[in-house]
């Protein structure tokens, strides 16, 4: 019997991006009901899930069980609490189904002999005939038949991870393994309010509507008792201990709806990317995150000892980490930066170690709200933001394909190619083009050229970052071929 899924929840069984299921609901081979699709659908598409070689049933299954086990034990499990009670849940849901059928069974029964008393009064046909199909039914209903192997799946799922629902957003997560649901939304690229992370401040609070949560560390902050009995919890410190949870909280739309803050941070590493490139790690303190959106920027400072007191060495540098690990935070440093702060970099006075003052987040290059595919430009240290916002994407798991085209104008290179390939070998929607002109402008044309032969009539948003001639002569080409102003979003880096 078919069961109904969510487009995540489908995406988990066959194995494929959610963006991919997504895009077949686009295209009309998908059809959904109330949001949920049809395991029957679902394996009319995919009647391989995972399968290496065709055969009978029971060759089938054991492939299919064999694939399923190795993606289960590719997650870290939860718990042993966590899954206690996810099992518990279902097993609730399992006695009440089964005392159900119990029930409509015996009724069926009843109704059979009290319409075998009846026809031994009375001849009649149509009785028979009723008889006769109820016996049919009954013969139905209790035949042995092969067990839909999604729905097996579906069920083992439900113990290992959860999916919750935002209201009134309608977006969607999973929570695996030890996660908590604010961490497992950062994951997912949701724009979630947080503050410290670890209990303190409170700014995570949101309501269940349905489903069940359990404590996975211990908190500082007091929670009101009215705000209990209405269902209030914090994100940090509960994880999903059903199968399905719905919580109502307000999502940031924008960068003006992340407030700014100064936090006092760690120089973690200080690498060598190539002779005149610098990474550059720094991170927060455990109860100090910094809330960021994708493809934004901070600016760090340090006391510099020749000043004098309390004046700063301070720089604004794009961050190049996923805001989904928002205690490590990633820059890339070219030497070319006339500034102070990177004079300080690659002179080596900025040590493992050393504290750095950051202030922000500041930018507007962030992603838009759009399931069209993404296309990514990039010049130099432009990569900086690119890489943020192509790990943001991938988090969301919502474009059709996402493309970089990467211009170097400086001998350094593409500092970071091995990214690039790593995330084509490992991602089907995602592919790559490198470029060299010592000219940004010539290098941007090189790419509109590009573009225009990959992309052609391909409804696509773009985004660019890196020097300003690079970007202004991209941006025209890219008007000039017809792309709507508002699909150009653009990075002075």
């Amino acid at each position: 019997m078919a069961q109904w899924v969510s487009v995540w929840r489908a995406a988990q069984l066959v194995g494929v991006p959610r963006s991919v299921l997504q895009q077949r609901v686009r295209t009309g081979e998908i059809e959904l009901h109330d949001g949920l699709l049809s395991t029957e659908a679902l394996l009319r598409l995919y009647p391989h899930v995972d399968i290496e070689r065709s055969g009978l049933f029971e060759r089938v299954m054991q492939v299919q069980q064999e694939a399923f086990s190795r993606r289960v034990r590719e997650r870290l499990l939860p718990s042993q609490e966590v899954l206690a009670q996810r099992l518990f849940r279902q097993s609730q849901e399992l006695a009440d189904v089964q005392r159900h059928l119990q029930r409509y069974h015996a009724l069926v029964l009843e109704l059979r002999d009290a319409m075998g008393a009846l026809l031994q009064r009375a001849d009649d046909a149509g009785l028979l005939a009723l008889q006769r199909q109820l016996n049919d039914g009954l013969a139905r209903a209790l035949a042995t038949e092969p067990v839909d192997a999604l729905n097996v799946m579906d069920d083992m799922l439900k113990a290992v991870s959860a999916l919750v629902t935002l209201r009134p957003s309608g977006h969607q997560f999973v929570v695996e393994g030890h996660e908590s649901l604010l961490q497992a939304g950062l994951r997912a690229g949701l724009k979630l309010n947080y503050g410290c992370g670890n209990g303190t401040c409170g700014m995570c609070k949101v309501r269940v509507t349905s489903g069940e949560v359990i404590k996975c560390m211990p908190f500082d902050y007091r929670l009101s008792e009215l705000e209990r009995q209405q269902g209030y919890l914090l994100m940090c410190a509960n994880t999903a201990a059903s199968s399905e949870l719905a919580v109502e909280t307000l999502e940031a739309s924008g960068p003006a709806d992340i407030a700014l803050q100064q936090i006092v941070t760690t120089a973690r590493a200080v690498r060598e990317l190539a002779p005149d490139t610098r990474l550059l790690h720094l991170q927060t303190p455990r109860s100090h995150r910094l809330r960021f959106l994708a493809g934004q920027s901070v600016t760090l400072g340090r006391a510099g000892s020749e000043r004098t007191a309390g004046d700063d060495v301070r720089t604004t540098l794009p961050i190049a980490s996923c805001p989904c690990d928002d205690r490590n935070l990633h820059f890339y440093v070219a030497r070319e930066r006339d500034d102070a702060f990177t004079r300080l970099l690659f002179d080596g006075a900025i040590k493992t170690g050393d504290a750095i003052n950051l202030w922000g987040p500041s930018g507007e290059f962030v992603l838009r709200d759009s399931q069209r595919p993404l296309v990514f430009a990039a010049c130099d240290t432009g990569f900086a933001p690119i890489k943020s916002l192509i790990e943001h994407a991938l988090s969301l798991d919502h474009a059709a394909s996402l493309s970089l085209f990467w211009l170097a104008t400086r001998g350094d290179g593409h500092f970071q190619a091995n990214q690039c390939r790593a995330w084509s070998e490992a991602l089907d929607p995602f592919e790559y083009a490198l470029f060299t002109d010592a000219d940004a402008a010539a290098g941007a044309r090189q790419i509109a050229t590009a573009v225009r032969a990959d992309q052609f009539e391909v409804d696509c948003d773009f985004y660019l970052a890196g020097p300003e001639r690079f970007v202004d002569e991209l941006g025209r080409a890219l008007l000039e071929a017809g792309v709507p102003p508002q699909q150009v979003t653009s990075e002075l880096v």
